[in-house]
């Protein structure tokens, strides 16, 4: 880990309680949670969650981003709009662990209707533990960046 550990979370209406679980998981092993809600539970918009927790993490300020949403895909659509960032949507932990090593994946989305607690919370700890591996991986990265134009 770095020394910039901070993780930015967000996420819509729909998820509220599962990101607070995941901000209170993350902040037992080390991390810090810089969760920027939204705290009550009226419908709200996903674009507007995912962009403010991706421009943390493009600027530099968070080391990593999870955001959540229903599905987990409509909120990782909007943060994958943000230049610098590298965000997958998963429900699994192998697929967590090989954002991070194979993709350099700087932020993780959730479908809170999608997982459990329990499932996502090891989805949190796969992506956070893993490492990018570089190598021939880092040209495709490099790849995925020029589109950005």
């Amino acid at each position: 880990m770095t020394a910039n550990n901070r993780v930015a979370l967000s996420s819509d209406h729909a998820a509220i309680e599962l990101r607070q679980a995941i901000a209170a998981h993350i902040a037992a092993h080390g991390w810090e949670p810089v969760d920027i809600g939204p705290t009550s539970p009226e419908s709200t918009h996903y674009p507007q969650h995912g962009q403010a927790a991706a421009q943390l993490v493009a600027s530099g300020d968070c080391r990593l981003g999870i955001i959540l949403c229903g599905t987990g895909q409509g909120i990782m659509m909007a943060a994958n709009k943000v230049k610098g960032v590298r965000c997958g949507v998963c429900s699994d932990t192998f697929s967590a662990r090989m954002i991070r090593q194979h993709n350099d994946a700087n932020m993780l989305s959730i479908g809170a209707r999608v997982v459990g607690e329990g499932l996502a919370l090891d989805i949190v700890d796969a992506f956070l533990s893993a490492e990018f591996e570089g190598g021939r991986h880092a040209t495709r990265v490099e790849m995925i960046e020029a589109l950005e134009g």
